[in-house]
């Protein structure tokens, strides 16, 4: 395996394990209020962000985006889509839903299919097919079960989804975009945090142990994106797709075994058939990727 290979790989683990052990932060942080920890998200992900930018020297890739009117659209769009997604995240970590933010980013992919077939016109083969078909089934037997949609996970699925969508068409670097996007939300993260009632909301009265854990949300929100920036640079997009269930498999174990969320045979037989949809995927692409190796060779 070539270096950049396996640093690559290197990468990708540290980002899709960050991602998969974040909701500790988030639930350890429970006492402070989701929406004032979205703020302080974007406000410190934003000056991470900046800084990054300026020492990589990557304004020319901002000022591309701000003069093209197109492009700075389309980037309002992800902006509100990832906010609503945070926004959700954080609110079911802090109140015991942590299993239904597993099953939304498990969801996620089927999601991606479904769009790529809209807007990209992808066909779906025999395989698809059957793994879209199976996430519908998950979701019927959920409103069937408890009376109601599972809308953390289909709110955490859709809107990372078009998410992923919009940043695709647009093209952006993860750094440009994220700057951005937390430029945009900055002025709204700033007024609620002045404006809010809440006795953590004004910094300067707070302890310093508690401004850390507050400026903490910008780390635990940048370091895993720099590290599947770097990874996206090394390894190809199917490898990397490889590891993006590491993410929702380590907050199914996290709810499970360490905060206790209950786990009943229905809510179970939901993540089953989502598991089921995903096996036929990752088996197919293994198989793809053999086949292609194959030929390769011959």
């Amino acid at each position: 395996m070539q270096t950049s290979s396996k640093s690559g790989i290197f990468y990708a683990l540290t980002a899709f394990t960050l991602w998969a052990i974040a909701p500790i932060y988030f639930k350890e942080m429970s006492f402070v209020p989701a929406t004032e920890i979205l703020a302080h998200r974007v406000i410190w992900s934003c000056v991470i962000v900046l800084v990054l930018i300026l020492l990589l020297r990557y304004t020319d890739a901002i000022k591309t985006v701000l003069q093209s009117r197109k492009m700075l659209l389309a980037m309002l769009v992800s902006t509100v889509l990832i906010a609503v997604n945070w926004g959700t995240f954080i609110w079911a970590i802090q109140n015991n839903k942590m299993l239904s933010a597993s099953l939304g980013y498990y969801i996620n992919p089927l999601i991606s299919i479904l769009l790529g077939v809209v807007f990209f016109k992808d066909k779906l083969d025999r395989v698809r097919k059957a793994a879209v078909v199976l996430c519908f089934c998950a979701v019927a037997f959920e409103v069937i079960q408890f009376g109601s949609l599972p809308w953390i996970a289909l709110v955490l699925a859709v809107t990372f989804g078009f998410y992923g969508l919009v940043r695709k068409k647009v093209a952006v670097d993860s750094f440009t975009g994220m700057a951005i996007e937390t430029a945009l939300l900055l002025p709204f993260a700033l007024t609620y945090l002045m404006l809010s009632p809440s006795p953590s909301a004004n910094m300067f009265e707070n302890s310093a142990t508690l401004n850390w854990l507050l400026f903490a949300a910008g780390p635990v929100t940048m370091i895993p994106l720099m590290c599947f920036a770097a990874a996206a640079n090394r390894v190809s997009m199917v490898t990397l797709g490889f590891f993006q269930y590491i993410g929702p498999t380590g907050m199914f174990f996290l709810a499970v075994f360490l905060y206790d969320e209950p786990l009943s045979p229905e809510k179970l037989t939901t993540f089953v058939l989502i598991w089921s949809a995903l096996a036929m995927l990752i088996f197919d692409s293994i198989r793809r990727m053999r086949k292609v190796k194959t030929s390769a060779i011959i």
